[in-house]
C-alpha cells in the first residue's frame, strides 16, 4: 500500500517576514566594514556586492556576474564598475554591463542585467534600499533626531551578529518587562517595581509601548517607529556617576542576515552639545560604560540565541506582552499587503 505524502506549503507572509519586508530602508554593516576591496554580504535573502570608488562613494550589487554567476565580489575596482574575476566582464553601480572584453560588441554588452542598489552612509552605518523592483531614486532615509541632530545628540554605533531569527530581537526589544529581571544586576536598570501594567499609546508613525504609573525609572518604555524605515527607541535613566546627558536613549533598528542570524545595530545616545559636557560623557563611555553596556547585551544575546527556533508556537502570553503581540500583528499586516499587491500587479 502506497500512503501518498501531501507536501506542506510555506506560508509565503512568514517567509517575507523572514527576509525582510520590502520598501523599505534596512541597515546592513557599518561603514568601517567597506574599505579598500570590495565585500560581499548576505542581507534580506540576497548576496550583495560592496565597494567604494575613487571618490569614496559607496556602490552596491546583486553579487553574481550576469554571464556566469561569478562573484563581482572577487573582482576588482575600476572606479564606479566592478571586473568580474572569471571572464572580466565589467559591471557598473547602476547595473549595466559596460564591457565584455572576451566578446565585444556582444548583446550584454549595454543592458542592465544586474541588480543595484541604492546605499547611504548615515550614524555610521550603511542603509541599503530593500526596493522589490529596482527604482531610479529611492524614498527619502528618515531616521530619528537623536541619529541626525549632531549638534544636540552625541551616539556610539554598536553593531552585532546574534544567531536566530531577527522578529526575536525585536520582540526582546519590545519587552520592557525583561529589563528588571534579565538585567536586575544592571548599574542602570536595578529600580522600579518588579510587577506592572502596560499601555499602547499610538503616534504619528508608530506606538509607544509604556508602563503605566512609572517613567525614569527603569526601561519602563518602546517605541516602534515607521519613517520608510523600522527602528526602535527607549530610553534608560542614568546616575550621575554615568555622566552628564540625562536619560540614556537606545535607538535599534535590525536585518535579518540568513535564515536564523540577525545583524543587530544598536546606537547609545546622549542628549549633549558640543562641549566639554560632551566630551566627558564620550570618554566615560569608552572607558567605563562600554564594557557594561556590552554585558548588558550579552545576557540577552545569550536568552535569544538559547531559545528554540519554534519559541513562540509555544507561549502563553499574558498583559505585559501586549505590544509584541501589537508588533506581530502589524508586520503580519503590512506583509499581507505586500503579498497582495505583488499579486495584483502580477494579474
Amino acid at each position: 500500500m502506497t500512503i501518498a505524502i501531501t507536501p506542506i506549503a510555506a506560508d509565503p507572509v512568514d517567509h517575507l517576514l523572514e527576509v525582510g519586508l520590502k520598501d523599505l530602508w534596512y541597515p546592513i554593516c557599518p561603514s568601517h566594514f567597506i574599505k579598500e576591496n570590495p565585500v560581499s554580504l548576505r542581507r534580506l535573502g540576497r548576496k550583495i556586492a560592496l565597494w567604494r570608488d575613487g571618490e569614496g562613494v559607496l556602490h552596491a550589487l546583486e553579487d553574481r556576474c550576469p554571464h556566469r554567476g561569478a562573484p563581482l565580489s572577487q573582482g576588482v575596482v575600476l572606479g564606479d564598475r566592478l571586473s568580474c574575476p572569471y571572464h572580466g566582464v565589467e559591471v557598473r553601480h547602476d547595473g549595466v554591463v559596460t564591457r565584455v572584453p572576451g566578446s565585444p560588441g556582444c548583446k550584454l554588452e549595454g543592458s542592465q542585467a544586474t541588480r543595484h542598489f541604492h546605499v547611504q552612509e548615515r550614524a555610521g552605518a550603511v542603509f541599503l534600499y530593500n526596493g522589490k523592483d529596482p527604482v531610479d531614486v529611492p524614498p527619502p532615509l528618515v531616521l530619528p533626531e537623536q541619529l541626525t541632530d549632531d549638534a544636540e545628540y552625541s551616539s556610539f554605533l554598536c553593531y552585532t551578529e546574534w544567531k536566530g531569527d531577527y522578529r526575536y530581537v525585536l520582540d526582546n526589544v519590545m519587552d520592557p518587562m525583561h529589563g528588571t529581571y534579565l538585567h536586575k544586576q544592571s548599574h542602570s536598570m536595578a529600580e522600579g517595581d518588579s510587577t506592572a501594567k502596560f499601555g499602547i499609546r499610538q503616534t504619528d508613525i508608530g506606538f509607544v509601548f509604556e508602563k503605566e504609573g512609572q517613567r525614569n525609572v527603569n526601561f519602563d518604555w518602546t517605541e516602534w517607529a515607521d519613517t520608510g524605515i523600522h527602528w526602535m527607541r527607549l530610553e534608560i535613566p542614568y546616575p550621575k556617576t554615568g555622566g552628564p546627558g540625562g536619560n540614556f536613549i537606545i535607538v535599534g533598528a535590525f536585518s535579518p542576515i540568513v535564515k536564523g542570524m540577525t545583524a543587530a545595530f544598536f546606537w547609545r545616545v546622549r542628549k549633549l552639545p558640543p562641549g566639554w559636557e560632551r566630551d566627558t560623557w564620550r570618554f566615560l563611555y569608552k572607558n567605563r560604560l562600554e564594557a557594561r553596556h556590552w554585558h548588558v547585551l550579552e545576557q540577552d544575546r545569550v536568552m535569544l540565541e538559547e531559545m528554540e527556533p519554534d519559541a513562540n508556537q509555544h507561549e502563553n502570553l499574558y498583559q505585559h506582552d501586549l505590544g509584541i503581540v501589537r508588533l506581530r500583528r502589524h508586520m503580519r499586516n503590512l506583509a499581507q499587503t505586500q503579498l497582495a499587491e505583488s499579486a495584483q500587479a502580477t494579474a
